[in-house]
């Protein structure tokens, strides 16, 4: 579905790339994909390549205040740290990859339909539709560097990264495992808010 659709850009390995990602940025120069089951998103994320070999893989403490979340590649080397910064109204995530690079996303991205959020430390932009479940990655010369697009109505979470600058896939990664944090994050506070609202309500 994603293959030809507009709306939502999410494709499975072994698909071509999605219409709308060609017609704008051309064909992706690697796609890589990621599948977890939903009660284990805190666990294990493996990340493949078209061929369905793992290339990367995201471990998480099952519980922590902080989030805690160690990317590695396909040969157990360090990718990147993830962690989230608590008492943040926005619930920030630090991100330290292992050459030394720094850089933090704010959820407060998710909080409207189409937004942009800076990425701050390395000056670019993530923009995202999360109702269509697309984001769209961008460098400070506001040249494409990736597009994440989610799979609708699936069990389990599903992404595909088209990437255009390859040079940049592990911070991709990193971005991709983060986003995918900070989504769970929002539905959780969503979960939590409205079983509050319920109970206030019938208890009133």
């Amino acid at each position: 579905m994603g293959t030809f659709s507009k709306l939502n850009r999410y494709r499975a390995a072994g698909e071509s790339a999605n219409v709308n990602n060609v017609e704008r940025f051309g064909e992706p120069v690697r796609s890589l994909f990621t599948s977890s089951k939903v009660f284990t998103l805190h666990h294990r994320i493996e990340i493949t390549d078209a061929e369905e070999n793992v290339v990367y893989r995201a471990e998480s403490k099952p519980i922590s205040l902080h989030d805690r979340t160690d990317l590695f590649d396909s040969h157990d080397r360090p990718v990147a740290h993830i962690e989230r910064k608590v008492f943040s109204i926005h619930q920030r995530h630090f991100v330290s990859m292992s050459d030394g690079t720094e850089f933090q996303l704010s959820n407060e991205l998710l909080h409207l339909i189409k937004a942009i959020t800076n990425i701050e430390g390395l000056g670019w932009q993530l923009r995202g539709n999360v109702l269509g479940l697309n984001f769209e990655l961008y460098d400070a010369d506001d040249s494409v560097i990736a597009v994440i697009s989610q799979k609708m109505l699936s069990l389990h979470d599903k992404y595909c990264i088209d990437i255009y600058k390859p040079q940049y896939e592990k911070q991709v990664v990193a971005i991709l495992i983060t986003l995918q944090h900070m989504i769970r994050d929002r539905e959780n506070a969503s979960s939590a808010s409205t079983g509050s609202s319920s109970s206030s309500s019938s208890g009133g």
